[in-house]
């Protein structure tokens, strides 16, 4: 069994905002698989459905973006999983917008949503994250502005290509596992005059 989580804000104001990517790859995710039937459990939104007979949920915490932990480790917990049974996909403001980037473990990088879900599962970091750019503020704009404001049209249509693109690398993760799905689908880095950058 496998937890896929997209972490986003549940209220209908922060639906289109670049803090709620990953709330919108779940909705993507589920929509591909045929699971359409969302209930609430464990202050979460919660779509039951199968991959090659295995069982997945597709979870949006409703919780708020800072406290998304409290929604999943009740989840990890009932189910009694291991910690890379757990995927999580979240916003990132340290890649370009429309860059994603899979990560077998690792902090919260500063990301509170992430950190919350450490937090709530003792302090664990080994389960694999989607990474989903936003890009940096621009200038004079606070974090908070730049993750809660929506995407411009022409952000919006990169940020719609990211998302089908990892629609197949989260299947993968389930599938193959972390490690393939990150040499399938991480960015390649390209090499110039021999030097790799």
């Amino acid at each position: 069994m496998k937890i896929f989580v997209g972490l986003g804000n549940p209220t209908p104001e922060y639906a289109a905002t670049k803090h709620n990517v990953g709330f919108m790859l779940a909705d993507r995710l589920a929509a591909h698989l045929d699971a359409s039937d969302w209930r609430e459990r464990f202050n979460a939104l919660v779509a039951e459905t199968f991959l090659d007979g295995e069982k997945i949920l597709i979870v949006k915490p409703q919780t708020f973006m800072n406290l998304s932990g409290e929604a999943v480790a009740p989840l990890v917990h009932f189910y009694k999983l291991d910690a890379p049974d757990l995927t999580v996909a979240h916003d990132d403001m340290d890649l370009p917008l429309g860059m994603i980037r899979l990560r077998p473990k690792g902090s919260g990088g500063g990301h509170h949503g992430v950190e919350s879900i450490i937090q709530n599962l003792g302090g664990v970091q080994n389960f694999p994250r989607v990474r989903i750019g936003v890009g940096r503020p621009p200038k004079d704009w606070t974090v908070n502005h730049h993750v809660l404001s929506p995407f411009t049209q022409e952000d919006a249509y990169k940020i719609s290509a990211a998302l089908e693109e990892l629609v197949p690398a989260v299947l993968c993760i389930f599938r193959e596992g972390i490690d393939s799905a990150m040499n399938k689908f991480n960015p390649k880095r390209k090499k110039i005059g021999g030097d790799l950058t």
